[in-house]
Parts: structure tokens; sequence; C-alpha cells
């Protein structure tokens, strides 16, 4: 009697790449308004004529008060269409204070910040939605916990927040991975942490009185004018600032990004933040409550 050659075991299947979470139509609808109010806040100055009062510390207030309501909507929209738990928010938590804690060891010094690597991994794995809100609500904490709490705050906020969103919006891992998906986010860091530093600039070269008439800020002036002085500013003032910041988030991405990435997903993954509800068929596995007939009253 001849023996059937047993087959040999199937190798195990690679990990499902985790996406990015979705956004979502209302997820959709907030971003959209969230980024319009800051568009507005940004570049109001430059379109208000000469008697506008020019002054950021006056509106920033109502900013963040708009601002806060806002982003707890993003959260909540991007729950509601993707059917999360409070799993994700707690993630959310974490990181943000990882971040927190990253932004003192480098503020202050060359502009050398280590929470923007962490802002664009993060972006990547949990995708644009919630890598907006983790970017407010990080920039958030660190004011809290540096003592920077002032009127550039909520402008900060929206800053930090398009550019962990702009992480999230790359081309999916499904399509770029390994090697070239680190030299996609090392080199959206580099371009994004100078973009940080412009709409910030942006924020304070407004109000900055008494700098050279080649550079500063001319209430009523044409559209076109101040925004020659604006880059000539940008270039005479923060250019080396911003130029430390995206070097550094360069070799913190290329040098620790796949670690961090594999860990990033891996937690993803185990959180089953992507992972419809199903209920088995199978009458063995049901509990003694649903094995109970259904009691009928007369």
């Amino acid at each position: 009697m001849s023996r059937t050659p047993s087959r040999p075991p199937r190798p195990p299947r690679p990990p499902r790449p985790v996406r990015p979470v979705r956004i979502g139509p209302r997820a959709a609808v907030a971003l959209v308004l969230v980024s319009l109010i800051g568009v507005a806040a940004f570049g109001w100055p430059l379109l208000a004529d000469r008697q506008s009062g020019l002054a950021h510390s006056q509106d920033a207030p109502w900013l963040f008060a708009a601002l806060l309501p806002l982003l707890v909507g993003v959260v909540v929209a991007t729950i509601a269409d993707n059917g999360m738990d409070a799993k994700a928010v707690a993630m959310l938590g974490v990181l943000a204070a990882v971040g927190a804690a990253l932004r003192p060891l480098g503020a202050g010094t060359a502009g050398l910040e280590p929470m923007f690597f962490l802002m664009v991994l993060a972006g990547r794995v949990l995708g644009p939605g919630f890598g907006f809100v983790l970017g407010s609500v990080t920039m958030f904490a660190s004011a809290l916990l540096t003592g920077g709490v002032g009127p550039w705050m909520p402008f900060q906020m929206l800053s930090m927040g398009w550019f962990a969103l702009g992480a999230g919006l790359l081309p999916g891992p499904d399509r770029i991975r390994g090697r070239a998906e680190l030299l996609l986010l090392a080199g959206y860091g580099f371009v994004a942490a100078f973009a940080y530093g412009a709409v910030m600039n942006l924020q304070g070269w407004t109000i900055i009185p008494g700098m050279n008439e080649g550079i500063s800020f001319h209430a009523g002036e044409p559209l076109p004018a101040n925004l020659a002085r604006f880059v000539a500013y940008y270039l005479a003032t923060s250019l080396g600032w911003d130029l430390g910041r995206a070097v550094l988030t360069v070799v913190l991405t290329l040098a620790l990004g796949g670690t961090l990435l594999r860990a990033l997903r891996r937690a993803t993954r185990k959180a089953a933040f992507d992972a419809t509800a199903t209920f088995d068929p199978d009458p063995a596995t049901a509990t003694a409550t649903d094995a109970c007939p259904p009691v009928h009253r007369g």
C-alpha cells in the first residue's frame, strides 16, 4: 500500500501592507473647511487696506476658538467614515505625546527640530485626516510643555497639521515600498520643512515693524509687490534656519524611517483600525444566550 507524499507546508504569507486611513466624505468636508479658515487667517493681511489694524495677536484667539471644534470634527468625521474605535484615538494621543517631547530637544538650535520626521512617518501610516489632527495636537501639546503659548500657536497648529496631512496624501505603500518609500518621504520632508517655515514667516512678517524698505510689509500695496518683498525677507532671515530643519528631517527619515514605519504599521495592524465587523454563523460558536429559544408573550 503506497502512501501519498505529504505536501510541504505553505510558507507564511507576508503581512498585508497597512494602507493609510482613507478620507471619507464627512472628513473631507471638515478638512476643507478648516484649511479654508487657515488660508484666510494667514493671507488676509496681504489683501487688507492700510486702515485694517493688522495684528495677528488680535485674530489669533478667534482662530484658536474656531480651530479646536473643527479639529474635533475632523476626528469624529474620520471615525464615523471608517468605523474606527478608541484605539485609533489612543494611538494619536501617544504619538502626539512623543512628538511634543521631541520638540524641545532641538528647538532654538539652528532649526534642528526632530519632531518633523515623526510627523512625516505618522502621517504616512495614519493617513491625511488623522495626520492633520496629529500635527495640530502635537504642536498644541508642545506649546504647553515648553511655555510657547502665544498668538503664533494656532498658526503653528495649522501649519504642522498641513505638514502631516501632505505626508498622508503621498502615493500609497502598495505602490511604493522599501527604499523607494523612504526616499519619497525624505524628499517630501525636505521640501515641506521649507514650506512650513515660509508659511510661519508669513504670519509674523506682516506685523514686524522697523525693517528695511526692501523686505518690509506695506499694507495696502499690490499683492505681487508684497509677495516679492516677502521672498526677499524669507531668503534674508529664515532660509538657513529652515535648511537645518530640512536636513535633519532627511537624515532621521533615512536612518530611522524603516524601523519606525514597520513599528507603526504593526501597531496599526494589531489595532485593526480598518477591520469590519463580521458575525460567525456557526452555531457551535454561539453563546449560551444566543442558544436560548425566544420567549413568546401572549
